[in-house]
Formats: C-alpha cells, structure tokens, sequence
C-alpha cells in the first residue's frame, strides 16, 4: 500500500486504540515471522492465530479482529474460501499475505480480492535482508490503514447470482464525437470492480483502456492474467514505445508512471511520484487531457487517497465523458468521491452499469443512453 496513504492517515491512528489483528498461516516459521513483524509496531496487537481456513473462521468469533491477514494455500480450507465465508457472515477487513508470485495462487489471490478481501502483499523480506525494513513497514502500513475500512457483508454465491435490478435511463448533454481512448485509475477494491467492467466489454470494443490500478509490487502481472481469464478483450502490462491499439486494455506498470503520446504510444517514465504513487492516476490523466481531450472517456473506481480526481476534472472541462463509482458499491469512496465533490463526474454509477455506458459511448449510440 502506498506509504503515501499511510502518512494521510498516521496521526489519526496513533490516537486510536490497538488494531487487533488474526494471523492466518499455515507455516509455524512464517506464523511467528508475521507475529513479529506486526507486534513490532506499538499500535497493532496479534490477538490470534490460525493454521487452517476451519480455524479462520472460528477464531474470528472468538477475537473479533480488526483485520485479518491472510494466507492463501493451507490444508483442510484454503484462504479464498476462508474469505468468502467471513465476508459473508462476519465481515472483517482481510489482507492477504502472500509468499508466492506462482500464476496459480496469483489467481486465487485475486479471487479472494473478489470474495471480499480488500489488499494482496509479498510476505515480508526475512531479518537481516536489505528489504527486511521496508517490507516490513509496508505489512504494518497497510494494515493499519485497512483497519479503517469499513467492509460489509457480501452476500453467498446463491445470493449473487440473483437477477439483476431493473435497468435505469442515463442521458448526456453530449456524446463524444469519437471515443479514440478510455483510461480508468482504481485503488482499494479496484480488481473486482476492473473485473467487472471488462468481462462486461464486447469483444469488438472499438478503443483503446489503460489502467492504473495501485497494487503492490509484483502482483501486476498475475492481476493481468486473471483480469484475461473473463475479458473478452486482450489484456496487456504496458511496455514503453508500444502503441495502443482499439480493443486492447494496457495496465500500468510496477513502479513506473504511464502516459500517452498524441502519436497513440505508452510512454513508461521512472518520473516522480505523484500523490506519493508511482504509477499515479493523476499522471496518465493528465496526459489524456493533453492529447486526447474530447474524445476521451475516463474514470474512477473505489480506492483510498484523491488520486487523480483533480486531473479528471480537468478532463471534463476539456470535453471529455467521465465516470465515478457510486459509494454503494464502492469499498472505498475516496478516490471516486473527491472526483464527485470536485463536480468532475459526469456520472455515477456501479462498475456494471459502467460497462454499458462505456460499450454505448464507444459505438456512438447518441445522447440517450439505455438500457444501462
């Protein structure tokens, strides 16, 4: 989680009460490691642990933790159904701590994230590595602002799977002339929402979508593989000097900021952190603004901080159709409602309907959009 954030928040929770944390892991070696790293820090408190998802779920009614870390592959019930049960009875804010980039736990990690689960992080480097501190530190950062977060219940996969609610009618003062390129920029809970919008996309989507999404390092690339498994359209971490093409979805990459050309190609940058984020939303806006102005389309979904929501305001004054995710569906409405208390929305929706309106706006269905 970006430290950024953290520091947003560092004052407020000093005056808070301890964040009481359970420790899901199946190792007893990686188990004590993470009770060490947390308990370093005088304003978290390890109040339990679990070896299994089964004792997951018992522990959380006996500790009502704050938040939950959480480890993937385990014996008897694994991390993602250990989430989706808490989610759905006793919702708590989960972090899953993750000890493999393996492509597939990566796509049981972002499962869980789509159960429920609100960050992924790299298990901390070992004491005495030279990334010990700051691996460490991000750990105890995120859990601290994760604490914040007030999760809710999701409902069972029976549940889910009920009809959808009655389509509503959206109109526009105006269409876009063309839309030559969408850019989105999420944060908290943004892979679910993401997931949502471009399994939503028909595979003849006639532009272009980079994406920012703020995410720890080294989990862009499996992100980008579960986001393909239900995307009809091809998705890509974006390379340097590459042009984007209609159709295709290009995700930022680790560590880098993104912005593109007029000529229509990604330019990856080792430029300052914006909003203390690198990637920053606020940077690839910005570039959109300049190079595409009217004939852009582009948004923000749930996530912590203001990222970005300057830059889509501008993005509005220069013509271009911009998007919010409303707070209900939101697991965190900073981003999206800054971008709304600035005006620079020019809807709100949950990232289903976003889809439509996208699908709509790009095949120049005309003012009235429906069906949405």
């Amino acid at each position: 989680m970006p430290s950024s954030l953290f520091r947003e928040k560092e004052k407020h929770n000093e005056a808070t009460l301890l964040i009481n944390v359970l420790v899901v892991e199946d190792s007893p070696v990686v188990r004590e490691f993470l009770i060490h790293v947390l308990g370093s820090d005088p304003g978290i408190r390890v109040v339990g642990t679990a070896h299994d998802g089964e004792e997951a779920l018992d522990a959380v009614r006996r500790y009502r933790p704050d938040v939950i870390t959480m480890d993937i592959h385990m014996p008897k019930m694994d991390g993602l159904e250990a989430t989706r049960r808490i989610m759905e009875t006793d919702p708590r804010p989960i972090v899953i701590v993750s000890g493999s980039h393996r492509s597939g736990e990566m796509t049981t990690t972002f499962e869980a994230m789509e159960a429920g689960a609100l960050a992924v992080l790299s298990r901390p480097a070992g004491i005495g590595h030279a990334d010990y501190e700051a691996t460490a530190r991000e750990l105890v950062q995120t859990v601290k602002l994760m604490s914040e977060v007030k999760v809710v219940r999701r409902w069972s996969r029976v549940r889910r799977d009920a009809p959808a609610p009655c389509p509503v009618k959206m109109g526009f003062a105006r269409a876009p002339a063309q839309v030559r390129i969408v850019a989105i920029g999420a944060s908290t809970g943004g892979p679910p929402a993401l997931h949502t919008i471009l399994a939503g996309l028909p595979k003849a989507f006639p532009a272009p979508l980079l994406i920012v999404q703020h995410m720890a390092a080294g989990f862009i690339q499996g992100f980008v593989e579960w986001l393909a498994q239900s995307a009809s359209l091809p998705v890509h971490v974006a390379a340097h000097g590459e042009p984007v093409l209609p159709g295709h979805v290009y995700v930022a990459a680790d560590a880098y900021q993104m912005k593109v050309e007029r000529s229509g190609k990604i330019v990856l940058t080792r430029d300052a952190p914006e909003n203390g984020l690198r990637p920053s939303v606020s940077y690839l806006f910005r570039s959109i603004a300049d190079n595409y102005g009217c004939d852009a389309v582009a948004g923000l979904l749930t996530g912590m901080g203001r990222d970005g929501a300057e830059e889509l305001r501008l993005l509005k004054e220069k013509g271009a159709v911009t998007f919010a995710q409303d707070k209900d569906s939101s697991v965190v409405h900073g981003m999206p409602g800054e971008a709304i208390r600035l005006d620079a929305a020019t809807f709100v929706l949950s990232p289903d309907k976003i889809a439509a309106v996208l699908t709509n706006l790009a095949n120049h269905r005309g003012k009235s959009i429906n069906g949405v």
